[in-house]
């Protein structure tokens, strides 16, 4: 069977709201022409389903619990049985805004990892205003790298990058303190060495700095999974505390109020692309089949894109052109 053709395995107990809004987003996505299949309890917890297929999961990892041992003893959970679903071909993709670790672990333990790859990572989309997404890869599944391990996420974001946005031939770029290429820590200047010298679909641009992230510097930005962690949540906490600033200023006087009533429908416009829950969530690249890792605080909407981004995905063969980009670069 196409995997077009196949549901999308939602993981419905998975993430803050779950599982309201996760249904609710199921429900939004089917109306949109989306398959989905739920997966969690059948015991009445997930509410009104409106008919929607579940397949039946008993147990729950909570995101206290720690990833890999919560996925070796919670084998009948709702993040194991999705990613199950992927394996055994009953679900083209896997979508949960649960716990990251342990949806990282259930795709790679149930999934497996594709012939070659090091280490999966995470990629996740950056909003670049006026123009497409940067995918910022390592975003945190990796700490400790190794430079050959950045060099093939390089080479798997690039394959993402033009699966999803279309783009022949990446920009690639590595993130680093400065933007000469002697600048950097030991990994850094070895991943810089590499990606200077490699051959594939992708154009190196050199390095990029922290404030290049949402300027559109590159398609692709490498680097270990500890700093795109940081450098992520850092953006992440930068945007909320401007947006509390703006909130603040804006309804400060009587004149600041009529004036935020001129602007507010032009900054709203502006702002539109910066909302993360339009982005559909991160990817796990690497293994064998399609994960999406969804914010932990995602809405129905946030969860209707995910489920778009991974139908989409898998419907376009992304595992088999990472698979083959990583055989590339072998």
């Amino acid at each position: 069977m196409e995997l077009a053709s196949l549901p999308v395995a939602l993981d419905a107990m998975g993430g803050d709201r779950a599982p309201g809004e996760i249904v609710a987003g199921a429900l939004d996505a089917v109306h949109g022409g989306l398959p989905v299949v739920l997966v969690g309890p059948t015991d009445g917890r997930l509410g009104d389903v409106g008919g929607l297929e579940i397949l039946p999961a008993s147990e729950v990892i909570e995101m206290k619990d720690d990833p890999g041992r919560a996925v070796r003893t919670k084998k009948d959970s709702s993040l194991v049985r999705a990613a199950e679903a992927v394996r055994d071909g009953r679900a083209s993709a896997m979508v949960s805004a649960g716990n990251t670790g342990a949806t990282m672990a259930s795709a790679l333990l149930r999934m497996g990892r594709l012939p070659g790859v090091f280490r999966p990572c995470i990629a996740t989309p950056l909003p670049v205003p006026g123009g497409s997404p940067t995918v910022l890869v390592d975003a945190g599944a990796n700490a400790d790298c190794q430079s050959e391990w950045l060099l093939q996420f390089a080479r798997m974001g690039a394959a993402f990058y033009r699966a999803r946005y279309g783009a022949e031939r990446p920009k690639v770029a590595l993130l680093s303190i400065g933007e000469e290429s002697s600048k950097g820590s030991l990994l850094v200047k070895e991943t810089h060495e590499r990606l200077a010298a490699a051959r594939g679909r992708f154009e190196f641009v050199g390095n990029v700095e922290g404030r290049d992230l949402l300027a559109g510097e590159a398609d692709v930005v490498v680097t270990d999974g500890f700093t795109g962690n940081v450098a992520l949540k850092a953006l992440e906490g930068a945007l909320r505390t401007f947006m509390t600033v703006l909130g603040g200023v804006m309804n400060a006087t009587d004149e600041t109020k009529a004036a935020s009533e001129v602007l507010l429908p032009g900054l709203l416009e502006a702002a539109a692309p910066l909302d993360p829950e339009s982005t559909g969530g991160a990817m796990l690249l690497g293994v064998k089949g399609v994960c999406i890792i969804s914010h932990g605080s995602s809405s129905r909407r946030a969860i209707v894109n995910a489920i778009r981004v991974g139908h989409d995905l898998a419907a376009r063969d992304l595992t088999g052109t990472l698979a083959a980009s990583v055989a590339e670069g072998s």
